[in-house]
């Protein structure tokens, strides 16, 4: 006689799941962990051999042996006693709220995300949105084997990580330092698997920038390369901002001048359009009001609606050109050999002062470097004479002016189709097109109320071009010796030379 058992439905239910959980776990959860460490490790030996930069082992070492190792640094463990001692915390507590920060600020580097996902999505927007050029990029060929590159560039745009992470991707993976912006689901999966490290850029917490500074340290000794924003976030008004000091101090404050060397490559980054430029200044306006995040995500998202319903009739077009300059590298170990200074030994106020005169020259360099493209220098002739209506002859001949002078200085001035004629028809038309300048009765003028996004674009370059007053003088030099002049005899106006890049 065969027997029954009867369980109830609860219990059928637990046993259930209990044996999926051990199915996932003892025979699904390894096969997908080979699987996935397979597909890594081909990734890698096929970048490998392609990288001017090289991954370096402290990069591809698992999260939480970093983690530890972070918690466990002496100069952690004392800010940790420290932060007990100020505060009456347990020790415990505080070591747990160091913990935190650790979790936060660790990066999960995966080759397979970065070089097949991230890659493929940076090249796509990229590519869609923009006409994309690497102006120069010998700079990475003067770089020392088995040195730590740091890529130092102006911020103009939440494009920046997207269009360099593109066009360096050929050459090295980087590491970028991300705000609290990026912090949310699923953005900052995706941000830590491709090496971003999450800070709080206005945390007054010893304990907290302790721990960053150290994991920065770490890193930088370990040969991470690094993308890095001197000026400490966006530019509002367009201009370059001065540089903060922040993570240039930490990597900076412990490097040892005999060890491995510290090279940073100077990157200039502009754009015919910033998308955010309008958001941009807004925040320039104290009287206005701030939109919340659910404001902001409609706004982004009927920006989009718009552009894909343009996209649907045909007449969409990309916001014109988006260019990238590396500029020559500078060595922190020769830099320093040349004033005769080891950061480790100097007072921290000394030292301060130093990593100052540094962060200064490097934003000099990354001023240099700054591409000079059509929209910007269109911009420029009307953010200078608002007022005024222009022919089309007397405005390119304007613009002509403004490039061979920029050309003059040594700006890098992008001229697509080595035809500047073309660039110049290129810049007009995307700001008619922007309705920033008007077209009336063939005469072109700046639209009432938009010429704050006019002197937006022209600021990207203005530190460029000597200033306003001092440009006037010598035109009306030039005006003046023409009048003198015998007939047919012309003062030459400089030209400015075609740029390298169609």
């Amino acid at each position: 006689m065969t027997g029954y058992v009867s369980l109830p439905l609860w219990l059928a239910v637990v046993v259930f799941v209990l044996a999926a959980v051990a199915l996932v776990e003892r025979l699904l959860a390894p096969g997908a962990k080979w699987l996935v460490r397979k597909r890594v490790s081909r990734v890698l030996d096929e970048v490998d051999a392609r990288l001017s930069i090289r991954i370096q082992p402290f990069k591809l070492t698992k999260r939480q042996v970093l983690v530890d190792r972070l918690l466990n640094d002496p100069a952690v463990l004392e800010a940790v006693d420290a932060a007990a001692r100020e505060e009456g915390l347990p020790r415990d507590r505080a070591f747990a709220r160091a913990a935190t920060c650790a979790e936060e600020i660790v990066p999960a580097f995966n080759a397979y995300v970065y070089f097949r996902v991230g890659y493929w999505v940076a090249r796509q927007a990229a590519r869609a949105l923009y006409r994309v050029r690497l102006g120069a990029d010998e700079a990475l060929r003067d770089v020392p084997e088995g040195a730590t590159v740091v890529f130092l560039m102006n911020h103009r745009s939440n494009m920046d990580y997207v269009l360099v992470s593109y066009l360096v991707a050929e050459k090295t993976a980087l590491s970028y330092a991300v705000g609290e912006w990026a912090r949310v689901w699923p953005l900052q999966t995706l941000f830590r698997a491709m090496g971003a490290y999450f800070i709080r850029r206005d945390s007054r917490s010893p304990l907290y920038r302790k721990v960053l500074e150290r994991y920065v340290a770490m890193a930088t000794a370990g040969g991470v390369t690094q993308a890095v924003y001197p000026e400490g976030g966006l530019s509002r008004d367009g201009r370059l901002r001065p540089p903060r000091l922040g993570i240039l101090d930490y990597m900076v404050r412990s490097f040892d001048p005999s060890g491995r060397d510290l090279v940073f490559v100077r990157v200039g980054l502009n754009y015919d359009r910033v998308l955010e430029d309008r958001t941009l200044l807004r925040d320039l306006d104290p009287g206005a009001a701030k939109p919340g995040t659910g404001k902001a995500v409609l706004s982004t998202l009927a920006f989009a609606a718009k552009n894909l319903a343009l996209l649907a009739r045909n007449r969409w077009r990309r916001f014109g050109y988006a260019c990238v300059n590396l500029g020559p590298p500078l060595s922190l170990a020769a830099w320093l050999r040349g004033r005769g200074l080891d950061p480790r030994t100097l007072a921290p106020e000394a030292r301060k002062a130093r990593v100052a005169e540094l962060a200064d020259d490097l934003m000099a360099a990354i001023a240099r470097v700054v591409p000079v493209l059509p929209v910007p220098l269109v911009a420029t002739l009307f953010s200078r004479e608002p007022g005024r209506a222009f022919t089309e002859l007397e405005l390119k001949a304007g613009v002509v002016r403004l490039a061979g002078e920029l050309a003059a200085r040594g700006a890098r001035v992008h001229v697509p189709r080595s035809d500047l004629d073309y660039a110049i028809g290129v810049g007009l038309r995307m700001l008619v097109l922007r309705r920033v300048v008007r077209e009336e009765e063939g005469l072109y003028r700046a639209s009432p109320g938009e010429r704050p996004l006019l002197e937006y674009y022209a600021g990207s370059v203005a530190h460029l071009l000597p200033p306003l007053a001092e440009a006037r003088s010598a035109e009306a030099a030039v005006d003046a010796a023409n009048a003198a002049a015998e007939p047919g005899a012309r003062v030459p106006e400089r030209r400015a030379e075609a740029g390298t890049n169609a």
